[in-house]
């Protein structure tokens, strides 16, 4: 087998790691948690239904890229739960770390591609990387909400918490927010679901 072909699928094999990396979000139906393989399919899933909502034209692929690698850095430095302010601090370092290591593994092109197109997500700069982020927000919000806001009641989740995460979301999409964010959230705030 020649050296690229080789890395590829040494790669390929190492990203099956993320079906073992566990989130706080559970599956819809009261279902187990969810892993970061599944989130990441979900999300691209998503963008690719919800593209026409998006506040500027995208190219639907790279931001379904992104969607599938987002969250691969998290084989090594692990899932950060949205609202655990320890964790957050350490976020950063811990995912630069995991991309070199990771990405590395690949031929030295579809390494700096893709860490560009992981770069390009976490910098919010661009049209594609606004909606990635916006389907990264609205994924597990539509979850919580099927879940009767179970996560976010264990979780002692607050409206200002989830409003802070979810103001990203407009970015990508203004319509997705009103529509779907805020209506949601105000509802599960009715219900006891989120604290005020």
């Amino acid at each position: 087998m020649d050296d690229r072909l080789k890395k590829q699928l040494d790669f390929a094999l190492e990203v099956d790691k993320e079906k073992n990396i566990f989130r706080q979000t559970h599956l819809s139906g009261h279902g187990r948690n969810e892993n970061d393989a599944e989130h990441a399919w979900h999300m691209a899933l998503m963008a690719y239904l919800l593209k026409e909502y998006s506040n500027e034209p995208v190219d639907i692929a790279r931001v379904m890229i992104m969607c599938l690698i987002h969250d691969v850095v998290e084989i090594d430095a692990g899932d950060t739960y949205a609202y655990d302010e320890e964790g957050l601090k350490t976020q950063k370092e811990r995912e630069d770390k995991a991309k070199e290591r990771i990405f590395s593994i690949l031929p030295e092109d579809q390494k700096e591609e893709l860490i560009a197109l992981f770069d390009e997500f976490e910098e919010y700069q661009t049209p594609e990387s606004k909606f990635a982020h916006a389907m990264d927000n609205l994924q597990p919000l539509i979850l919580n909400n099927s879940n009767g806001g179970d996560d976010w009641k264990e979780h002692e989740v607050t409206a200002e918490q989830i409003y802070g995460r979810q103001s990203k979301t407009r970015l990508g999409s203004e319509k997705l927010y009103e529509e779907v964010t805020d209506k949601l959230v105000q509802e599960n705030i009715e219900k006891g679901n989120i604290r005020p």
